[in-house]
């Protein structure tokens, strides 16, 4: 899947106007029966079920749903099982670009990701209140990148409060596992499956309290689709099953340096000291020869991260880079602008455009996460920064860790807020 661009200056694009906004319409039950036909194909390669649970204290009248986020047959998952009822779905800017008039008439409500937007808030409450539409939702924002839960924001809660429409949840197994975001959008043969329950009526959510309703929402959206895979021994064959695996495993096991790692086919190699690991069918990393330091993906990441909060704490983390940018401004088209360079340390980012000048600031506690994306609409890894007025798209260099940036913005905002460990 590509987007449209369009070639500029950073001043033609910052002075172009905003888009107005528009109220979420209704999808009509002609999108409604669309969505459902095209999403068959795909469901039916899967072998897809699903079990329903509680459901009963849904009622009859719309229902925020939840859902984990994993790959991009999401969507069609979330439209099968609540076919025909019409669906409000909040989605990224990028989604709308060049198609903006389509994506509104099947319902999606746009909004930057990671970016506090309080319009989006009003948006939900349209959806639900005056258009009785039901609304999905992926709180985690982001694809999974390891098969674990991306971090949620902190006191969701106070949204499902606000909202007083019941929460249902759906947890997907397998949509991972057939299409992990590192895989270089290949395909693979996994059955998928869901898990659909009704977490809170409106009556539990007015009489819970904001940090029992996260406490409940953190534990719905725990995984670990590696481990998962495992435990129930579903066979992965393919022979590229490893390519882009470096995407995540970017730190080598044995000597611990960065970018010199390779996933490709089925194994994983590190250039500087030649140590080669296999990924099996199971998911599981094994050394061809001598010790194999971290078997599991999502530990093996977990330890990355311990390796960059370390750097942070003693103050040696920096990311400094050339990247290719772009801006996100309208729907119109993704505007490349040019090069620049792109430096995150303990103050958060910085961005200098190519003639070295400070165009954008973030600070470390602007977001609990940052929305780095593998081969992003087939452009290339990004790190994306911005506000609700707009968003830069920051290509680095091949051998650069938009991963390791991720797992720094997260840590960095642990530790600028004590309270969200």
């Amino acid at each position: 899947m590509k987007i449209k661009t369009r070639t500029t200056t950073i001043e033609k694009a910052l002075a172009l106007p905003r888009p107005k906004h528009k109220n979420p319409k209704r999808p009509n039950m002609l999108w409604r029966m669309l969505i459902r036909l095209l999403s068959f194909f795909d469901l039916r390669a899967t072998g897809f079920s699903y079990t329903k649970h509680h459901m009963e204290k849904a009622g009859k009248g719309p229902c925020l749903i939840l859902m984990n986020h994993s790959s991009f047959i999401d969507m069609e998952i979330a439209s099968t099982i609540f076919f025909p009822k019409p669906l409000s779905i909040v989605c990224t800017t990028d989604g709308m670009v060049g198609k903006a008039w389509l994506m509104r008439q099947i319902g999606c409500i746009p909004t930057q990701k990671f970016v506090s937007d309080i319009t989006l808030i009003r948006d939900m409450m349209v959806a639900l209140h005056q258009k009785k539409s039901n609304v999905l939702m992926f709180p985690e924002a982001g694809y999974s990148l390891d098969g674990t839960a991306t971090p949620l924001p902190r006191r969701m809660g106070v949204l499902l409060k606000k909202l007083n429409v019941p929460v249902i949840t759906v947890k997907t197994e397998g949509a991972f596992l057939r299409d992990p975001l590192y895989n270089c959008l290949q395909k693979r043969k996994a059955k998928v499956s869901a898990r659909v329950e009704c977490l809170f009526s409106r009556e539990e959510i007015e009489t819970h309290s904001v940090e029992e309703l996260d406490r409940a929402l953190d534990e719905v959206f725990t995984y670990d689709h590696f481990a998962a895979q495992k435990e129930k021994r579903v066979k992965i064959t393919e022979p590229f099953r490893a390519d882009g695996l470096h995407r995540i495993l970017y730190r080598c096991a044995a000597c611990s340096t960065e970018g010199q790692m390779e996933g490709k086919g089925v194994t994983l190699t590190c250039h500087a000291c030649g140590k080669t690991y296999e990924m099996d069918e199971y998911g599981s990393l094994c050394a061809r020869e001598g010790e194999t330091e971290l078997s599991h993906i999502p530990a093996w990441n977990a330890w990355q991260r311990a390796c960059v909060r370390r750097e942070i704490e003693e103050g040696s983390y920096r990311l400094d880079v050339p990247v290719r940018l772009a801006l996100l401004v309208d729907y119109h088209a993704l505007y490349m602008v040019g090069e620049g360079r792109l430096v995150h340390d303990q103050s958060g980012f910085s961005l200098y455009d190519e003639r070295g000048e400070l165009i954008y600031t973030q600070s470390p506690i602007a977001s609990h996460s940052l929305n780095a994306d593998y081969y992003w609409y087939e452009i290339g890894d990004v790190i994306s920064i911005g506000n609700r007025n707009q968003l830069f798209y920051c290509f680095p260099q091949e051998g650069v860790s938009v991963s390791k940036a991720r797992l720094a913005a997260e840590e960095l905002y642990r530790l600028c807020k004590p309270e969200q460990k």
